[in-house]
């Protein structure tokens, strides 16, 4: 028989997988067949729209990061345990993985449509727009990163999202993507740049270490500075306040005052 702990968890892993596939299917997708019509902005507004339509679906299952830095920020806020956290970037960066791939099949069934070297991947030095080389593009990341997971913590209180909550974060998305497109492609995700750098060949993969890192280093700083100007306010995570028993994921059981995303009203 299953057991509440194992529908929890696999509820929130299975969201993560699945929300990220489909954000990097859409959102990455929007820059692969649709840049010559949308240009950037288009593609800032898909990403961001995408999130949004996402956080709605998923936030009170799993807090849709879908987004390792996000993570990362939310476990130093202390309202996930790191063995929650390791579940979510497993399922992020397969997630991404599945998602770009099943992009790259779409995108084959477009004629002439020129996808090796780019297929929507980051990049810096010859593989920026405006040639930024490495260390502009390392602080690019960080500062991009930082502000998503700032706004993140700070709009979002729990391990749930919902209400308006989506809202500013989709908008910040859509902000740093404009910012951050003719930099870098505007990675601010290590899962959103794994994934279509697994198909895009050429120097792809060999230039991913600073999209995997910035971010990461990103998002770490949100969770400092969040601590600083929010910590009079509390927090009501897993592991915060008062608590009833968790379950293997970290997340709350129906005795807890607490209700844990993916929970529903009335079980038992």
């Amino acid at each position: 028989m299953e057991t509440r702990t194992d529908v929890i968890e696999t509820r929130t892993v299975v969201a993560e997988f699945v929300g990220t596939l489909l954000l990097v299917f859409f959102a990455v997708g929007s820059a692969v067949l649709g840049a010559r019509y949308i240009g950037t902005t288009g593609i800032a507004l898909a990403f961001g729209f995408t999130l949004v339509a996402l956080t709605y679906a998923l936030g009170r299952v799993s807090g849709s990061h879908l987004n390792p830095a996000i993570t990362l920020g939310v476990l130093l806020a202390r309202r996930i345990e790191l063995r929650a956290a390791i579940e979510y970037w497993l399922a992020q960066l397969l997630g991404a993985i599945a998602g770009a791939a099943l992009l790259l099949l779409l995108a084959k069934q477009v004629p002439d449509l020129e996808i090796s070297g780019s297929f929507g991947s980051n990049g810096y030095g010859d593989r920026s727009a405006v040639g930024m080389e490495a260390g502009g593009a390392f602080l690019a990341e960080v500062m991009l990163t930082l502000l998503l997971v700032y706004v993140y913590l700070s709009v979002t209180r729990t391990v749930s999202v919902g209400g308006l909550e989506p809202l500013p974060i989709g908008l910040t998305l859509a902000v740093v993507t404009l910012v951050g497109v003719p930099l870098t492609g505007a990675s601010v995700n290590p899962a959103r740049s794994l994934g279509p750098g697994m198909f895009a060949g050429g120097d792809a993969m060999e230039q991913y270490w600073l999209f995997l890192i910035a971010p990461l280093v990103g998002g770490a700083l949100a969770a400092v500075v969040h601590r600083f100007t929010h910590a009079d306010l509390g927090a009501e995570g897993i592991g915060l306040g008062p608590a009833g028993p968790k379950t293997a994921a970290g997340l709350e059981t129906a005795e807890s005052p607490n209700k844990a995303p993916g929970q529903d009203e009335g079980a038992d």
